[in-house]
Formats: C-alpha cells, structure tokens, sequence
C-alpha cells in the first residue's frame, strides 16, 4: 500500500478529502504520466495544474525559446526566461511548484520520425501545439499507439476542447472525423494576424488538465464524442456532439491512412 509522508497528505489533502479521488486516485495520479506537446499558452497552465495535482510524471515538448511576446499568455515562464528554451524554463517553474513531480523534457521539433518514440510511456497525452500539420501528426500518432488525446485550440476570444479516446478505438472519433485535411494556406489566420486574448489559454489550459486527470482517475465523464466550444466575449460555452465518421481517412470504415503523414508546415494558426 502507498504511503504518503506528513508533507503529501498536507499537500494533496483537497484532493483526498474528495470522495472520487481519495488517498487511491492521489496515488493513480502519482504513478501517472502525462505528456505535453507545447509549453505555449495552452500548455503553460495544463503543466501548471497537473504538477499541482500531483501528476508523478510530466513530459513536456517544445523546441522554441521564452520571446518577450509570449508572457502576455504563456504564464509558466517569466521576463527574466526571456531567450531561455521553454521546455527548460516549465521544467524549473514545476520543480519550484511540487517536487513530487519528474519533469522529462525534450527541446525538439515533434516530427513523423521521434513521435512515436516519445509517447509511447506515456498515459494521456496533451495537445497545445500551434499548428495544423503538428496536430493532425499528434492525432494519427496517438491513435496508432492507443493513446487518449486531450486536444484544445485557441485564436483571438473563442476556444475548444474535446477528448479523442483511443484506447476504445471503435468508440471514439478522432481529430480527423471533424477535419479530414489540413486546411489550406493562409485560410486561418494566426495569433500574430488575428491576435488572442492571453487568458483564453489559461480558461482552455486549465481544461485540458481536468480532463487528463479525469482520465486518469476514471471518473466523470470526459469530453469523448463532444466538442466544448467557448466564446469569452459572451462567455458562451455550449457542446457540439461529435460523431464517429465512417468516412474518415484514419477511423473509419476503410482507413486510407496507415502510416505517420508529415504535412508541410505552412498553415501556423498559432493556438
């Protein structure tokens, strides 16, 4: 039986005194681990939240550096990271936070040919990446090695969420039954084109870390089959259903894709 020392249990005592969690989920989530695929403004508060809720693992992807215009959103770095990699910079915010928590960093582009190597330890994995070529790369990949995907997006004062479960492969629709392909070029704008209001991360982040730890802990009802859109202007949320399509080029009925596929990256959407 796991034992927690004096220190945990003060820690970690809203969690216990949960009865959906308890001392046995607290414990789930110690042994677990999550990856987060962008430490960026949707994954700056995800990695915040699971190292705070105790997550015992957190692996965190990103190959860029702390700018100055990202702390208007990516709240897990600061002024004087400025030039420092970001996977370095969550890394040393996470060890100040819970010293629980085992941060295993990779400061590289995710790519058709590490992908598969990276998430394969891990039990949920967490999209926050910017662009269209990198998430559909994640979704082909998470399905192919069974991996739950939280995925979330963000751009000027709206967001979305959903849960694509593809440790029940039969039941869950994957990022390709609601886009098929990449859209074209220059069709979405980007952050830098369009703007976004820093703390729609923070709103869509902090989702994402909820619904990876219910994952994890079993309870609830997770976003599967479900797109949660939010509108912060008139702070409108509402649930779109999301069906399997038996159409799809991934999931479907006849899958056409059967291997990783690399789309050019061109379409930066920067959520």
């Amino acid at each position: 039986m796991f034992k927690f020392t004096e220190e945990q249990i003060k820690r970690y005592a809203r969690h216990i005194i949960l009865p959906e969690v308890g001392g046995k989920g607290q414990e789930k989530l110690l042994n677990s681990k999550v990856l987060v695929i962008g430490a960026g403004g949707l994954g700056s508060p995800a990695i915040l939240y699971l190292a705070a809720a105790g997550v015992g693992t957190i692996g965190i992807v990103d190959f860029d550096v702390v700018d100055l215009s990202n702390l208007q959103r990516q709240i897990i770095h600061n002024t004087e990271r400025v030039g420092t990699p970001k996977v370095e910079s969550a890394r040393r915010t996470v060890e100040m936070l819970n010293p629980d928590v085992k941060v295993i960093t990779y400061n590289t582009r995710i790519s058709k040919e590490n992908i598969m190597d990276i998430i394969k330890d891990y039990d949920v994995v967490l999209d926050g990446t910017d662009n269209f070529p990198t998430r559909f790369l994640i979704n082909d990949a998470c399905y192919f090695a069974g991996k739950p995907l939280v995925s979330a997006a963000m751009l000027r004062f709206e967001g979305q969420v959903s849960v694509f479960d593809f440790r029940m492969k039969e039941q869950s629709p994957c990022y390709r039954c609601l886009f098929p392909e990449p859209p074209p070029p220059g069709l979405v704008p980007s952050c830098q084109e369009a703007g976004i209001l820093g703390s729609i991360g923070g709103i869509m982040g902090c989702i994402q870390a909820t619904e990876a730890i219910k994952l994890i802990l079993g309870i609830g009802e997770p976003l599967v089959g479900k797109l949660l859109i939010m509108d912060a202007l008139s702070m409108d949320f509402r649930k779109v259903k999301l069906r399997k399509d038996p159409n799809c080029p991934l999931c479907g009925e006849k899958p056409v894709i059967k291997e990783l596929i690399e789309y050019e990256q061109v379409c930066d959407v920067h959520f």
